[in-house]
């Protein structure tokens, strides 16, 4: 059941007083608005007893499933299965949403403390050999059990698990599994543990008022802010590796030395062969995650990781990517060739670099659309952006949301939303986290303290909540946004919708296919610059007056600008994910030798070229798809999170897989004449929306559809066709 325990990286058999556990507020129900969790009781000393009450918990119950004297069947072997560890899921549902949205020191080291834990307890239960006996015996006699669909799916689906799980293994492979999964497991851990230290350790201080030139105003002013919050510091202005910082700087810094300066840390982070360099932990992840792969029966980890996917095959992601790829390349070398052109102009006297590109491209949209970013942002008031996603979802679905009052939080300025039915009925509630601080790692996502379920037939409601890095409000002015910011959270907010309209039976037919996870929320940027949208919350934070037509026509003509750039970055990014796990030549190795595993590991690994060390590595693998090198990888090895920390394990290329899928889903909408049409919605909740895992991917869209997407509207979108 590691599949269960990827999500909350939990638990282990750690010692807890009897008094802790008796004033432990995960060992009573929960009396809060909505059940959320009391955060101001919650303490870090909590979480190991709970822990270890939610492993003891569910090991009983396991236990009973295994001594269970009845035959083998769906309600006294699948279904307790499923309904186990709920105690567990609860603590570590809470725990490790704090560890990436508010953490700190100890909570890092619990974090480290439970890693190996969790890892034994996950294999405790998946190469349980009686647990799986009896789990093989129901799937085995499933057709004539008269089970229903969801029925049939979930029992299908747990036995797939157990097999990728390694249940099938003999006990001494079973064995070498278990140290693997210890050891990814903490590497993966430790990755995120160092780009963290590593970003919030980088300051470029500015202490010249000169050395600001280009810079607006808001963003100074949110320098000195940050300056003024460390003594050191203090009367300076301070930039950081937070995108709301670093961003607005690299666009508008006239001080060409200090965008290098600030772009070299950024991009060497956890590559500065110090305690936080990751190249040693990249090496070691991509060899035992290859071994892992091997043992299970697999040609590589690509092979392993995306046969449970819509892609089935890495060859299939290749393709996708290398259809997209040649057009925008092209479009990235016009761009290229504009901005240079402008810099020869200016009599520059230099050849364009990467710390140039951010500024150059600004200015060229300045220059050929007439549409300034910082003209944008007075009418993108966050408030008013809430607002307006608020407004889309209620037109599309029938949903409202309030905002509920003196709900627990665990930070200042969290907020809390109830989500309520067309009909009146309660769905769920929302957090939303937005600005920057130390103890949250960077970035934006979606996810839940407690996860859409049935107990005793009874519909439980999640609890999501939308972590982001927004832009902070500023000596009396609220925060405002980039247009990238208000696209983002659009996008996190198609995934809170995904949780909260989610209603499925079984806990293990909720989670989609990574490559699937991504459409309810890209579909969702496809209302966020409407103009019948922006009408709705694009108002000035000043005179409340809506965004006027020739800028919203501005933003129209310009919304496939600089996508030469950004298409390339991401796919650059999507290759070096893969390149990393795909080892063409290891099937061979495997069938040439008669050796060990782990030999052939090693020489799988000299086939892909991994001994020549991580940076050249990556080096090579984008010399062989013709990466200019204004244009870096969005994500460098050394802080490629998404990669290596587990997530999106040579599932990066996801977003643009998924982007096939919404830009064909949206089209759905466009071809009724009305973008907000109700039967259109009203199919998308039923067949994407709602049922979770519960069918096949690809048999979800098409029951939504009735067709298979093409790439042609993701081209179009792009502006690349």
């Amino acid at each position: 059941m590691r599949f269960m325990f990827l999500f909350f990286l939990s638990m282990g058999l750690l010692p807890g007083s009897v008094s802790a556990q008796k004033s432990n507020p995960f060992f009573e129900e929960w009396t809060t608005p909505f059940q959320v969790p009391p955060f101001e009781t919650i303490r870090n000393e909590h979480y190991l007893p709970a822990f270890q009450a939610g492993m003891l918990k569910q090991q009983a119950e396991i236990d009973a499933i295994i001594n269970e004297t009845a035959p083998p069947s769906f309600d006294n072997t699948i279904l307790v299965l499923d309904q186990s560890g709920r105690l567990l899921r609860k603590v570590s549902a809470v725990f490790y949403a704090l560890n990436s949205a508010n953490t700190n020191k100890e909570m890092q080291d619990i974090a480290r403390q439970l890693s190996p834990l969790s890892s034994k307890h996950s294999d405790d239960i998946d190469l349980n050999p009686n647990l799986f006996k009896r789990i093989q015996a129901v799937y085995d006699q499933k057709d004539q059990l008269n089970l229903d669909p969801q029925q049939m799916r979930l029992v299908t689906e747990t036995y797939k698990n157990f097999i990728r799980s390694g249940a099938g293994l003999d006990p001494e492979k079973q064995e070498r599994l278990r140290k693997l999964n210890t050891q990814i497991d903490m590497l993966q851990l430790t990755f995120g543990q160092n780009l963290l230290a590593e970003t919030n350790a980088y300051k470029l201080v500015i202490d010249d008022k000169a050395s600001l030139a280009g810079l607006p105003d808001d963003i100074i002013r949110i320098a000195a802010e940050t300056g003024n919050q460390d003594n050191l510091t203090k009367g300076k202005w301070v930039f950081t590796l937070q995108n709301p910082s670093i961003t607005p700087f690299m666009q508008s810094s006239e001080n060409r030395n200090l965008k290098e300066q600030i772009f070299i840390a950024s991009h060497n982070r956890c590559n500065n062969n110090n305690e936080q360099d990751n190249k040693s932990i990249i090496q070691q992840l991509i060899q035992l995650r290859t071994e892992k792969a091997m043992l299970l029966g697999y040609q590589s980890w690509a092979d392993f990781a995306i046969a449970d996917r819509m892609a089935r095959q890495p060859a299939n992601v290749y393709k996708l990517l290398d259809q997209v790829w040649k057009p925008a390349i092209r479009q990235a070398e016009v761009e290229l060739s504009s901005m240079q052109q402008i810099i020869d102009k200016e009599d520059g006297g230099f050849q364009l670099e990467a710390y140039d590109w951010p500024f150059y491209s600004e200015n060229l949209k300045k220059q050929v659309y007439a549409l300034d970013e910082e003209a944008i942002k007075p009418y993108f008031n966050l408030e008013n952006v809430r607002k307006g996603i608020f407004y889309v979802s209620e037109k599309l679905y029938g949903i409202t949301f309030s905002e509920v009052k003196n709900a627990p939080k665990y930070f200042k300025d969290v907020t809390l939303y109830e989500c309520k039915d067309v009909d009146g009925s309660h769905l769920g509630v929302v957090y939303l986290d937005f600005h920057p601080r130390a103890g949250k790692r960077g970035g934006a996502w979606c996810g839940s303290y407690r996860p859409q379920s049935y107990v005793n037939g009874k519909r439980v409601a999640p609890v999501v909540t939308i972590v982001t890095n927004f832009s902070p409000p500023s000596a009396g002015k609220p925060a405002l946004l980039s247009s990238d910011e208000v696209e983002t959270f659009f996008h996190e907010f198609g995934h809170a919708l995904h949780g909260l309209l989610k209603n499925v039976k079984y806990s293990g037919l909720s989670t989609v296919p990574r490559d699937f996870v991504e459409l309810p929320s890209q579909i969702m940027e496809h209302w966020a610059f409407e103009p019948e949208v922006l009408n709705v919350y694009a108002k000035h934070y000043e005179t409340g007056k809506v965004i006027p037509a020739e800028l919203v026509e501005k933003i129209k003509k310009s919304s496939n600008y600089g996508q030469g750039f950004k298409t390339t970055e991401y796919l650059a990014a999507c290759y070096l994910d893969m390149d990393y796990h795909v080892a063409p030549q290891l099937l061979e190795a495997r069938k040439q030798q008669e050796a060990t595993a782990v030999a052939a590991v090693a020489e799988a690994t000299q086939a892909n070229n991994l001994d020549m060390g991580i940076i050249e590595f990556e080096e090579n693998s984008m010399k062989q798809i013709g990466l200019i090198p204004q244009i870096p990888p969005r994500y460098r090895s050394t802080y490629f999170q998404h990669s290596m920390t587990g997530g999106y394990t040579a599932g990066y290329y996801s977003y643009i897989w998924a982007e096939v899928l919404d830009a064909d889903a949206y089209e759905a909408f466009k071809e009724t004449g009305n973008i907000f049409d109700k039967e259109t919605a009203a199919k998308f909740r039923r067949y994407i929306l709602e049922p979770g895992g519960s069918k096949d991917a690809m048999q979800l869209y098409l029951d939504f559809r009735g067709h298979e997407p093409g790439i042609e509207p993701l081209l179009q979108n792009r502006g690349l066709k």
